[in-house]
């Protein structure tokens, strides 16, 4: 499957199976036609010669053909669900990694594209079997006309008019049901926002105003939603009341036609069953046309989503790297923003270095800090781990020789070890020595069920310092050759701060770069480099001690500036 068009290499593996589909439908429509021949034949043939024979072998046969249009039919429903299941599986989690790509990008359409995916899933399971009998429709209609033309004549123009009915139905609630599928894409936005941040809602009272909001986008969703469903159903019902007196009619008609001898009983009956199953897709259409604009709606947003190009190139495969950090001329700005957040930074560190990462707060460290392990792509300048170009190195290739701790650290929902070991099968001696270094083996041998305890979602079974030290402990499994460490003891004690800086030292000693952002003085402690952030820019660079030394001599001689009394005028 293609990776820059997986939706459309996908929908074009599909083309055989509804291929056989159609053709289980040209079986299933002809063997619908078995309850018309049979009305036909027990009036006009065994009520007439009184044969019991002849009606036991018509009636055998026509429960074989109803038999086998059944098991068609089951057949046929089960392909175009698996059929469904088939490209919700294909394409799931190449949505899901793009999502995670749109998130990183700043945009907020997080779950849309998963839930386009299930609205598709649930069309092919049920909403597009009428489709595949559609086309059958003229050919129902060409029989009753070879039964009398009158009859054609009326079964034709009952079927313009539902067709018509559902093309009005298409046009009329085709803008409302966008609008309410926008209005609660908004909603769930807002709502999933809100859970996201529970505590801080909580805490200082959010949910007043958040709930103004959901409301007013949920109270859109609901009116045009109202709007769709007041035109649908009168639309459905006069479908319905037409049909039915359509049957009456053609009964009517038949009659009137048997009484001059014009068609006999059976011709009669035949003929109103078979302008029922004529009928029957076109009404189904009407009814269900919302179902039809929803997948349609759906699939041309996920054709949107999938065509956006991708935010990191494919990369080829590369060796392991040694953990030589070159950062040049790097400069950084959001998509919208003017004031770059990062602007002319250069340095570099070679392994089993560490390099502190100090400065103001909104001096840009923590985007610094995102942009060692490639979360974004720089602006302008580079970032190259061992000469290669981080962000371009393929996620698969360089992630398991990258430890990464955000400021605010995330925990997935599954036990300890699964998230020590980045969800990936836990290797039990990689997971304890990456505890070990991370100084929470024994807190972990103290919880419920050790390393097997269940965390819950985000770790909220955990306290912020134990949620920290996982995520330390997940940064540094598997002995990765970069370790960026945004804010590592912002929930840490004295004890915690201590055994972080024990972790530093004994990674340094296994040849691993180490970048340390922070604002303690204990940052410092391990760093063999110190980098100062003004305003995203470099203010100093440079070994610890002479940075310290610049430090120091710029705060001296900022104290008498500061302390220096007013010149005195002249009275």
């Amino acid at each position: 499957m293609s990776n820059d068009r997986p939706l459309a290499a996908a929908l074009g593996r599909c083309r055989q199976p509804l291929l056989w589909i159609a053709a289980f439908s040209l079986l299933i429509n002809i063997l619908m036609l078995t309850s018309s021949l049979y009305m036909m034949q027990v009036f006009d043939r065994v009520l007439a010669s009184g044969s019991l024979a002849t009606l036991a072998f018509l009636t055998l046969a026509a429960g074989g053909a109803l038999a086998l249009m059944s098991a068609l039919d089951f057949v046929r429903s089960r392909m175009l669900g698996q059929l469904g299941e088939w490209l919700d599986r294909r394409l799931s989690a190449p949505a899901l990694e793009r999502s995670l790509d749109g998130v990183l990008a700043g945009r907020g359409d997080r779950m849309d594209a998963l839930r386009d995916l299930d609205s598709l899933r649930g069309f092919f399971g049920g909403g597009i079997t009428f489709l595949f009998d559609a086309p059958w429709v003229p050919v129902y209609l060409a029989v009753i006309y070879l039964l009398h033309p009158v009859l054609g004549h009326m079964a034709a123009g009952a079927a313009v008019v539902l067709f018509a009915l559902a093309l009005v139905n298409s046009h009329v609630t085709a803008k409302p049901l966008s609008a309410a599928g926008m209005a609660n894409r908004r909603a769930m936005r807002t709502a999933d926002s809100a859970l996201r941040n529970a505590e801080a809602v909580e805490a200082m009272d959010l949910m007043p105003g958040l709930i103004r909001r959901w409301e007013a986008d949920h109270e859109v969703q609901l009116t045009y939603q109202a709007t769709v469903m007041t035109r649908n159903a009168v639309l459905v019902n006069a479908t319905k009341f037409l049909r039915q007196m359509v049957q009456i009619a053609i009964l009517g008609l038949g009659a009137w036609l048997v009484v001059r001898h014009e068609i006999t009983g059976g011709t009669m009956i035949a003929g109103s069953i078979l302008l029922g199953r004529a009928l029957q897709p076109v009404e189904l259409a009407v009814g269900g046309w919302k179902q039809v604009s929803n997948a349609r709606a759906a699939r041309q947003r996920l054709e949107e989503f999938f065509n956006r190009p991708a935010r990191r190139p494919a990369g080829l495969p590369l060796p392991a790297p040694k953990g030589h950090l070159t950062v040049e001329n790097l400069t950084f700005r959001m998509p919208d923003g003017q004031k770059p957040i990062l602007a002319g930074i250069t340095f570099e560190v070679p392994p089993g270095e560490a390099l502190a990462v100090i400065g103001h707060s909104a001096a840009g460290k923590s985007t610094l800090a995102r942009m060692l392990v490639g979360l974004h792509p720089p602006t302008a300048g580079t970032v190259r781990l061992d000469g290669a170009e981080i962000f371009s190195w393929r996620r698969d290739d360089i992630g398991r020789h990258l430890g990464y701790l955000p400021q605010d650290v995330e925990l997935f929902a599954g036990t300890i070890a699964d998230n020590i070991a980045r969800l990936r099968t836990p290797d039990a001696e990689a997971v304890v020595t990456a505890a070990r270094l991370a100084d929470c083996h024994d807190m972990i041998l103290r919880l419920p069920n050790g390393y097997d305890t269940e965390i819950g979602d985000g770790g909220a079974m955990l306290s912020s310092g134990q949620r920290q030290r996982i995520g330390l402990a997940r940064a540094l499994y598997g002995q990765p050759r970069l370790v960026v460490l945004d804010e590592p003891n912002s929930a840490l004690d004295v004890e915690g701060d201590e055994a972080l800086n024990r972790a530093i030292a004994a990674i340094k000693q296994a040849g691993t770069t180490v970048v340390i952002v922070g604002h303690r003085p204990s940052t410092l402690a391990q760093a063999d480099r110190v980098l100062m952030l003004r305003e995203g820019r470099l203010h100093m660079f440079g070994p610890r001690a002479d940075v310290i030394e610049r430090l120091t001599r710029h705060q001296v001689q900022a104290v008498p500036a500061k302390n220096q009394p007013m010149p005195q005028t002249a009275s």
